[in-house]
């Protein structure tokens, strides 16, 4: 068969007057083709046809966890420009949160979200998605420029699916409350006795800590957890409340939240008194991954929308609305600007199904503490 395809490809390129580099090009991209469809996935060979199929759907369906008021609005207004020929993008909004994330799960896995095509996977079960994707070879397609998708931000595994945001995780502070030179200089200070009995926040969700392990290792990350409950801090559960009342002045320090947590909240607040360190490791998670659902009836409109997604023009359009939020791979992105020169740990794709056992782990070490802030 790949003999026969390569006799095909020899006659069509003579044709087209392709030799030399131009037809190994060609001729590995059909190999590509070949190799994806017979493993089931879906491989065009150019943008084009890409595009003149989506002409024929003209519409989709979207669930994000993107702001849906601001950010989304103007990406689809931007999408609308770029593809003139989408008539209608709507937008499912959904609540936010655990539970109503795993009751999406529950909801995709019953064939119950049919009418959506493309959404964003908002639980730690990566993996249990996947059956219920469409097996488009998204990275196979963008190793061979059919797709502008950077590399990185593909599920280097299932294929089909493409982080459009990350979290790197920092030190929150009053500066008001803690002079710069009195911050930790790297995450071990935290265990320094000036540092004990409730003087910085630590959120019982260890995604700090799980980020941290592709570098540290999952010993020295236990031993770092149950030092860190020996410390006494003040355990909270999520990022906003927290910084917020620390910006306040009811905290002076803490440990680990989203850059983009902070910076989306001193947009919010002028003059504000919250500011972040750096510390390396950067402990760094792809975030808000997109795929298209199996049942989709506008596949291709929804595969150009996650390509758009990934694109310059989205992701600045992203840290324009959330600043800070957009992928560190993202071109022109602000997190690209802060790691660079620094190094890093980061949960690649292969680690998603690990995280939360190793946030389980991670718990047990801290001693199942009580939330002190809900």
């Amino acid at each position: 068969m790949a003999l026969q395809i390569s006799r095909l490809a020899i006659l069509i390129f003579a044709l087209l007057g392709i030799t030399g580099r131009g037809f190994a090009a060609e001729a590995s991209l059909l190999r590509a083709k070949q190799e994806a469809e017979a493993k089931g996935y879906l491989f065009e060979i150019s943008h084009d046809e890409i595009v003149a199929k989506a002409k024929k759907e003209k519409k989709f369906k979207l669930f994000t966890a993107l702001d849906t008021q601001t950010t989304v609005r103007d990406l689809t207004d931007r999408f609308k420009i770029k593809y003139p020929f989408v008539s209608e993008i709507q937008v499912e909004e959904r609540a936010g949160g655990i539970e109503a994330s795993q009751r999406f799960l529950m909801e995709v896995k019953a064939g119950l979200t049919k009418d959506l095509d493309a959404i964003t996977l908002r639980t730690d079960a990566h993996g249990e998605y996947i059956p219920h994707l469409k097996k488009f070879d998204m990275l196979g397609m963008a190793r061979h420029g059919v797709l502008e998708i950077p590399l990185p931000v593909i599920d280097g595994i299932a294929r089909n699916i493409v982080a459009i945001t990350s979290d790197i995780h920092v030190v929150g502070y009053n500066k008001k409350l803690v002079a710069a030179d009195k911050l930790p200089a790297q995450w071990e200070d935290f265990l320094k006795p000036e540092y004990k009995g409730k003087k910085f926040c630590a959120d019982i969700r260890p995604l700090i800590l799980s980020a941290l392990v592709p570098v540290w290792g999952m010993e020295k990350i236990l031993d770092f957890a149950r030092k860190i409950a020996a410390q006494e801090p003040i355990w909270v559960r999520g990022y906003a409340r927290a910084l917020t009342t620390m910006a306040a002045g009811e905290h002076a320090l803490f440990m680990g939240p989203n850059f983009g947590a902070v910076k989306v909240l001193q947009s919010k607040a002028a003059n504000s008194d919250l500011e972040y360190k750096v510390l390396e490791p950067m402990p760094v998670r792809l975030n808000q991954r997109n795929a298209i659902l199996a049942t989709s009836e506008h596949p291709y409109t929804a595969l150009l929308w996650l390509e758009f997604l990934v694109s310059s023009e989205a992701q600045k359009t992203i840290d324009k609305h959330e600043p800070g939020e957009a992928s560190l791979f993202g071109p022109g992105s602000i997190q690209s600007e802060l790691i660079r020169g620094k190094k890093m740990s980061v949960i690649q794709w292969e680690f998603f199904d690990k995280i939360d056992g190793w946030q389980k782990e991670i718990v047990n070490a801290y001693g199942l503490p009580r939330a002190e802030m809900k």
